[in-house]
């Protein structure tokens, strides 16, 4: 074992410990840092005891200079030489009262009254006419005098600006500080005016001259500090919104103090003209930044100042600088705008930035007026009306930067058709949200020349010198001479920056100011669609009539060709939207059946590419900024006046544009939207916010009175649009809030499905509906809700005489479990129970007879319009019946049933009321398809060009039911409003939106909460008006016999060869439209055909073959068989007897169809 090592001894000494070379090193370094830190902090110290000692020292030297100066000042006989006042007076004036004033940012009394001393002998010496006494006669003097008299007039211009700042005219008990500042800008103003300098000779007029300019140079830069000033004085002035009280000139000292302020503000930019590219006007230049910072961004400027000193800041001479200097450097400006402290600045600039209030200001300096922006002299002619709308577009370009980065968000703010979309306050806005609504307000009130035809009219005027159709010369080349051109593009993005400014600071109304005076601007939108229309369709050889009437220029060869190319791009995109299925189901290509996609489309193929518009192909994120913007100011000027024009502008005179136009902007919107739905880009969310709110419209319009042809909407989906499964559950799935990965590898396919679903064609929607509600099943039998076929069913009694009653009474409260299975047992008016069970048919027997029964005008709840095809529309007396509400909801979910079996019912609804049910509004087109009479009344007044008061009158709307008359204001205080001829569009518009909205909300809203129960809104959305009506009811009130022949199955030993069943396809032909479709209800308890045929009835349309004893001579006159034919309507069979001939078949069906009874007859 190994011994134990000895103590060791160290050379160093006993008592020495060991230490390793890093904590060596380590301590070494402690210590030169702690020796580095104590020499620091010594000369640290050493440093400040230096600078207190100077400033205690100058302090002592300035309190003694200024009791020798006040000594002075009381003898004025010792200084009255121009030399002596230089140097025995504002010498050492300067100096003390830099070290006691000035340094602290403080005024005290004793400084006061030195500084009131000093600016009242220096005004007398400048109006001297005695060139001995007169300061400014140093000005001829020697090099020496000339410098000094220079740096002390400098001093006395910062000195002055320092007093300004600390001026505020609205807090009491400070008249000497007005007294003083009132002085002091007066001592500016002479000293800065060559006409004031008195005994100048003709021989020193030319260094006068320079010296003047020299300082209202130095006043300009920032070195003076003078704008900082009046930016601070001026935003303590009161904000006043009268013009009366504005107009009474003020004669106090707050008045010349406001005066003398602007008179210094603007004269470093009138003294010199103003030339941007001549650098010995740098001076100047810098001028207009400063009056541009700090001037123009003082909250509510022209409301603060006098009206008397407004044209001062509304001439040329004063703006011209400016919006020059903001359309070269705008950006360089705008930055030193964003720089600018805000904790010396009231609470307005903290909730609307300063590039906000510039702009605000410069609209309401150029356009306030409408006299001075009319008059070519208020402004440089075309020149300066280019700059003004250019400058205004660079700065609202910033502003809605900044709104954007303080987390406004564009998308949906200006939509005032009550969709999903809500305005979001910027983080700075939400602080306080009384104060700044009424903030916002009122500057947004700033903005109203803006809304004015005048103004736009005006702009137009000049733009047309300039105006040309080619988008080459349109869009503006990247040169100097681009600055000071206006052409419609410059106008398109100055009322485009409007738009999205108006609904960020004004949500309760959006842009609406501005898009009333856009949309009845004339010539305006058809200037903007001129553009457009020669830039996108330029060189397109295909014209819109010859597309419409279906004319073709393909040959056969090319037109097989054309096929093959088709058919291989259908089967390449549902290839790809397989492979997006798979990344959801994991299912492979095999597993899914695709049979019935992209193929089966009826539509004439030759007229897609006509349609589907090459320069949109790769939607608004491939198209140039500038045709962005004119689109956009396009759709959503064109959108809002769709909302007010009639048919008969639209058809009749076709007014703004012809049919042949309409199908244009129609393919328009349709390609830029269907392309621009594949990538989420905030950047063109407002153009195509606009884009799908104007392609709805047009969309709509269509559907109610066509103008396109079927192509048109279904062209740009035509070669890439995906298989019906792999749609359906792509938007199933972006409804699951899936991962956000994911959702952008679907988004696009989703998108279309919900924004614009007309690119499918109608069957492929109707396939796609029944998609969604088999998804639905099966995921209800996922979580238990259908464990087995016939469980959790629900059970009902239903007497033939009360149906709608006990209907009621048993399934209202049912809610979403309705659409669990219903097992129906009749029970007839006898009060006996009926043979059969029910195994579906009976529920849909129910279904049809329940809905024939509620939705007939007799019992209350629904009337007929009054036009010829009698469509249902709720009955506004039903809210006086007793459940009459919860009577309409239950209803909603008798039809939601309905679609949720694919049962067809026997009625269609009002165009207007299924627009309610689809979450849409309507306007006043639309009034034609519900009371037609009413409209032609309300078009004979819009358009009457007679006094319309000598009709009597006023808004009001009588109503009356069950005897009783009911009087419906159509506003506050309708009844004591006569229409006119100013406000019958008002009156026009109100009706409408009465008969079309408000009266049958109630109704309709009852009917959507049952509906939406068992049919999701978005499954709802895929259809327009006329399509739900055709899902509901089948369309024709007919039936296809070749097609029922084709889908029919034969058991018991029929076959389609058998006599019977020759006889009966005979007979099925001979019937009357309304027999056929009585037959088709006794077999399969609806009389209305499946929406996409017969081939998609379930269970099949069966004939089965019932035996019987009729003897074979019974085919030439002998007894007929005599039992009559019955039915399965479970299993959509009819139980045929073998006839022998076609007379007594046709008694038998007649007879048995029309006994109301299915499973009695057997």
């Amino acid at each position: 074992m190994e011994e134990p090592r000895k103590h060791q001894v160290s050379l160093r000494g006993a008592s020495t410990k060991e230490i390793s070379r890093d904590a060596l090193l380590e301590k070494v370094s402690q210590e030169r840092e702690h020796r580095n830190y104590a020499r620091k902090a010594a000369s640290a110290a050493i440093f400040i005891q230096r600078v207190w000692r100077s400033y205690n020292v100058r302090r002592k030297v300035a309190m003694k200079f200024q009791e020798e100066w006040e000594s002075l000042v009381n003898n004025p006989d010792e200084f009255m030489t121009a030399k002596s006042i230089s140097s025995s007076v504002l010498r050492p004036f300067i100096f003390f009262i830099t070290c006691l004033s000035i340094q602290h940012r403080k005024i005290l009394s004793r400084e006061l009254r030195c500084m009131q001393t000093c600016f009242k002998v220096l005004l007398e010496s400048i109006i001297s006419t005695d060139s001995r006494k007169n300061i400014c006669s140093l000005i001829a003097g020697t090099t020496e005098e000339r410098r000094t008299f220079m740096y002390q007039a400098q001093k006395l211009i910062s000195l002055c600006s320092f007093i300004l700042s600390e001026c505020d005219t609205s807090r009491a008990g400070n008249q000497d500080i007005v007294i003083l500042t009132s002085l002091a800008l007066r001592l500016l103003v002479v000293l800065t005016d060559l006409k004031s300098w008195k005994n100048v000779s003709n021989d020193s007029m030319g260094e006068a001259d320079a010296a003047v300019k020299n300082l209202v140079c130095f006043m300009g830069s920032c070195r003076s500090g003078l704008y900082v000033s009046l930016k601070s004085y001026i935003s303590k002035l009161d904000v006043c919104f009268s013009p009366k009280v504005k107009s009474i000139a003020e004669t106090d000292d707050k008045f010349l103090i406001t005066a003398s302020a602007v008179t210094l503000a603007i004269r470093p930019l009138s003294v010199i003209t103003f030339n941007a590219t001549d650098p010995s006007q740098f001076d100047v230049h810098h001028a207009a930044e400063q009056y541009c910072v700090y001037i123009l961004t003082v909250p509510w400027l022209t409301q603060r100042l006098p009206a008397v000193l407004l044209p001062a800041l509304k001439h040329k001479s004063t703006l011209s600088p400016c919006l020059q200097i903001l359309q070269t450097s705008g950006e360089k400006i705008v930055r030193k705008m964003s720089d600018i402290d805000q904790s010396s600045v009231d609470c307005f600039s903290k909730v609307i930035p300063p590039v906000g209030w510039a702009l605000a200001n410069i609209i309401g300096l150029v356009a306030g007026n409408e006299n001075d922006f009319l008059d070519s002299g208020a402004l440089n002619q075309c020149l300066e009306y280019a700059s003004y709308v250019h400058v205004v577009t660079i700065l609202a370009d910033n502003l809605v930067a900044w709104l954007r980065n303080a987390g406004w968000n564009e998308k949906g703010n200006h939509n005032f058709e009550g969709s999903d979309g809500a305005y979001e306050q910027p983080v700075s806005m939400q602080e306080n949200g009384t104060a700044c609504g009424s903030l916002k307000t009122s500057f947004m009130d700033l903005f109203r020349p803006v809304c004015q035809q005048w103004h736009l009219k005006k702009l137009l005027e000049i733009s047309k010198r300039h105006f040309h159709t080619d988008e080459t010369k349109i869009l503006p080349p990247n040169n100097i001479e681009c600055l000071w051109s206006l052409e419609l593009l410059d106008i398109a993005y100055f009322y485009s920056y409007m738009l999205r400014i108006f609904a960020a600071f004004n949500p309760m109304i959006g842009p609406l100011p501005v898009l009333n005076m856009l949309s009845f601007a004339p010539g305006f939108l058809g200037n903007l669609w001129g553009v457009l229309e020669s830039s996108i369709f330029r060189g397109n050889d295909h014209t819109v009539g010859d597309t419409y009437h279906g004319t073709s220029k393909v040959s056969g060869k090319q037109k097989e060709g054309i096929d093959k190319k088709l058919k291989q791009a259908n089967k390449d995109g549902a290839n790809k939207w397989v492979n997006v299925l798979q990344m959801f189901t994991s299912k492979s290509q095999t597993q899914v059946d695709f049979a019935d996609s992209a193929d089966d489309h009826q539509v004439d193929e030759d007229s897609f590419d006509v349609w589907d518009l090459e320069p949109l192909r790769h939607g608004p994120q491939c198209i140039s900024k500038d045709m962005s913007c004119l689109l956009h100011m396009f759709c959503a000027t064109y959108s809002h006046l769709l909302l007010v024009l009639d048919d008969i502008e639209f058809y009749e005179r076709q007014v703004p544009f012809t049919l042949e136009q309409q199908r244009r902007i129609a393919s328009v919107l349709n390609t830029l939207v269907y392309n621009g739905l594949s990538t989420v880009d905030q950047q063109n969310s407002a153009l195509m916010d606009s884009a799908i709110r104007c392609l709805h419209l047009m969309y709509e319009r269509d559907c109610r009175h066509q103008f396109c042809p079927p192509g048109l909407w279904l062209s740009p989906a035509k070669k890439s649009r995906p298989p019906i499964a792999v749609a359906a559950r792509t938007h199933e799935v972006l409804s699951a809030n899936i991962r956000s990965e994911d959702v952008t590898a679907v988004h696009s396919m989703g998108s279309v499905i919900t924004t614009m679903p007309h690119v499918f064609p109608f069957e492929e929607r109707v396939q796609m509906f029944r998609e969604f509600i088999n998804m639905d099943k099966v995921s209800r039998r996922m979580a238990g809700e259908v464990a087995a076929p016939g469980s959790r069913s629900v059970e009902i009694v239903i007497r033939r005489g009360h149906i709608v009653e006990d209907g009621f009474r048993q399934l209202n409260s049912l809610g979403s479990r309705l659409k669990s299975s219903i097992h129906v047992s009749f029970v007839s008016e006898c009060g006996l129970p009926e043979a059969g069970l029910d195994y579906g048919g009976l529920s849909k027997e129910f279904l049809t007879d329940i809905s024939k029964a509620a939705f007939a005008p007799e019992y209350g709840l629904f009337s007929q319009t009054s036009t010829s095809d009698r469509l249902l529309i709720p009955n506004a007396a039903a809210r006086y019946l007793e459940n009459g509400i919860q009577m309409i909801e239950f209803l909603g979910r008798v039809v939601g049933k309905a679609l949720y079996e694919g049962i067809l019912l026997d009625y269609s609804f009002s165009h207007v009321f299924v627009q309610k049910l689809l979450g849409r509004y309507s306007f006043l087109d639309e009034l034609s398809t519900l009371d037609p009479e009413l409209y032609r009344n309300l078009m004979y007044v819009k358009h009457c060009d007679g006094d319309i008061k000598e009709l009597c009158l006023d808004f009001t709307v009588t109503e009356e039911s069950f005897g009783k008359r009911h009087v419906i204001e159509l506003k506050p205080g309708g009844k004591d409003v006569s229409v006119s001829n100013e406000n019958k569009m008002q009156y026009v518009h109100a009706m409408a939106d009465y008969k079309l909205n408000r009266q049958i909300l109630p109704f309709s809203n009852a009917f959507y909460r049952g509906l939406t129960d068992l049919i999701s809104p978005s499954w709802l959305k895929l259809f327009n008006a006329s399509e739900f009506n055709q899902l509901l009811s089948g369309g024709d009130h007919d039936i296809d016999v070749d097609d029922l022949r084709n889908n029919t199955r034969y058991t018991g030993g029929y076959s389609e060869g058998s006599r019977t069943i020759k006889l009966f396809w005979e007979v099925m032909k001979d019937f009357e439209p309304k027999e056929r479709c009585m037959l088709l209800k006794f077999v399969t308890s609806c009389s209305r055909a499946p929406l996409l045929g017969f081939k998609y009835l379930q269970p099949s349309f069966t004939i089965h073959k019932v035996a019987s004893d009729a003897p074979l001579w019974a085919t030439i006159g002998g007894p007929d068989v005599e039992r009559l034919p019955s039915a399965s309507t479970c299993y959509n069979t009819l139980k045929l007897p073998t006839y022998k001939r076609s007379s007594t078949l046709k008694a038998k069906l007649r007879y048995a169809i029309s006994s109301n009874a299915g499973f009695e007859l057997s």
